[in-house]
């Protein structure tokens, strides 16, 4: 990290337990905020130290959701989850998952249980007094050479100076994936659970990877659905977005060529060609409506997690090389009390307290050289410099490492083609996991498997699991 503010915290890094060993408050389950509209949840808040090496010091307060099972001669436990991000709000969650389909079986066989995690939304929450011209979004900007490089490191030095003296920088190093395994632990034992189950998405599989490896006897069930990696958010899952890209955008360039209305070419070929042309073409001169390659770039990839969003990413393209305007989508507000920079400042205190950034602006501008060449529609992003080079804190403890070691109950679901947690993540979490899991693929792209996709080999795959505790012998391809 860059220079600390807090870097005697290191020193002590080793002495962090797994478990704290005192006893968590009382659950008190009531009505959720108004922002959560779904009848059939109730909320509560749990205080959880702020710093578990100091259980008994300054506590924060942690907003949790339960969807409970109407079937108690069903019931198994609990099911903990998790939206991914990170800086995902989850007290809504369970009813998410309810919407989108979670079988029946498995709502009898669980309480689902949301929870915003620390410094999120409705538990203490974190700011850096960003706007959204400093930060607009998660995923670095495209750097087309060294001097792109040295340019956005001035920029992104700012945003990190920012968190260092934001009204919440007393919070700032202590919001970490390893601190919210052990909230999560948290809940479970305030919910009188010896064990709980967990089902978590995108930055998700590595919460549920680090709780799992910081509490394995108190693991049930885990399920983990597209794959950061053993790492989490660090810099080799972002290089890895310039390999996601290429992974997924076939399956873009193949929808477009058949529909010639577009105007984006007729060949999968020629579509892959206007990217360029049109990227080039922002470059040199933004659009009217102030479009430029960069934020061409942005809305390619972030377009291609799901294919409902093939359309409107066409429309976008059509737009910029007919020189129309683009059409504007709109984001979801923050919840009510939480800062308007919650999301990004919530991701950038986990992904920059996680692991240890490199400082070298000259470290980003080689990985640039290489990424660009290796993956050039994308690798020029994955690769760039990030506030995380100029962090104000150091970790306070080294990255949790997954391992083999514990029971055999982690179940990974994977599409072959994703764009944010690409598949050679999820075979290198496979490998650190050992025998404790097992991996099952989909011949699909996009973000996110079971539930997003349609395919009832990966669907039944992962029902039978968490309510039977079934799972492939040995890895398996749908």
């Amino acid at each position: 990290m860059g220079k600390s503010v807090l870097a005697a915290l290191a020193a002590v890094a080793m002495s962090v337990p797994a478990t704290a060993s005192a006893a968590p408050d009382p659950l008190t389950w009531g009505k959720c905020p108004a922002d959560i509209v779904d009848p059939g949840l109730r909320c509560a808040t749990l205080a959880v130290p702020l710093d578990y090496r100091h259980p008994g010091g300054q506590t924060i307060e942690i907003a949790i959701s339960r969807l409970a099972s109407t079937h108690p001669h069903k019931r198994r436990g609990v099911l903990l989850t998790n939206s991914g991000g990170p800086g995902g709000t989850g007290l809504a969650f369970p009813a998410t998952l309810r919407k989108l389909g979670l079988p029946q079986q498995v709502l009898d066989s669980y309480d689902v249980i949301g929870m915003d995690p620390r410094g999120v939304g409705h538990s203490t929450p974190v700011t850096c007094g960003l706007t959204l011209a400093d930060q607009p979004s998660n995923i670095p900007r495209y750097a087309r050479n060294a001097a792109d490089v040295a340019e956005e490191a001035k920029r992104v030095a700012a945003v990190a100076k920012k968190c260092a003296s934001s009204s919440t920088a007393s919070l700032l190093p202590y919001i970490t994936t390893a601190n919210t395994a052990r909230d999560l632990d948290r809940v479970r034992a305030a919910l009188g659970e010896a064990k709980a189950s967990y089902f978590g998405h995108s930055y998700g599989t590595y919460l549920g990877s680090v709780y799992a490896t910081l509490f394995p006897d108190h693991t049930d069930r885990v399920l983990i659905d597209s794959a950061t990696g053993p790492g989490g958010w660090d810099v080799a899952l972002s290089r890895r977005l310039g390999q996601g890209f290429e992974d997924r955008f076939p399956d873009f360039a193949k929808f477009a060529a058949a529909r010639p209305e577009y105007g984006l070419g007729t060949t999968p070929a020629q579509v892959r060609a206007k990217y360029f042309e049109l990227a080039a073409r922002l470059d040199a001169k933004p659009s009217p409506d102030g479009y430029t390659g960069t934020a061409f770039r942005f809305v390619t990839f972030a377009d291609s997690y799901f294919d409902s969003k093939f359309p409107q990413l066409a429309e976008t393209w059509r737009a910029l090389d007919t020189g129309n305007p683009v059409a504007q989508s709109t984001s979801d507000a923050a919840p009510a009390g939480a800062p308007t920079d919650n999301y990004i400042a919530s991701q950038l205190h986990v992904i920059c307290n996680d692991s240890d950034w490199p400082q070298d602006v000259r470290t980003y501008q080689r990985h640039v050289t290489i990424d660009r060449f290796r993956y050039p529609m994308f690798g020029g992003a994955g690769a760039n410099i990030t506030p995380c080079a100029f962090w104000p804190s150091d970790p306070v403890e080294p990255p949790v490492k997954i391992t083999d070691r514990g029971p055999s109950n982690v179940l990974i679901v994977q599409n072959l083609c994703d764009p944010a947690t690409p598949l050679a993540g999820a075979r290198k979490l496979r490998q650190s996991l050992g025998q404790r899991a097992r991996m099952v693929t989909a011949d699909h792209g996009g973000h996110l498997a079971y539930l997003f996709i349609d395919n009832k080999c990966v669907h039944d795959i992962a029902t039978t699991f968490l309510v039977t505790g079934q799972r492939p012998q040995l890895d398996s391809a749908c």
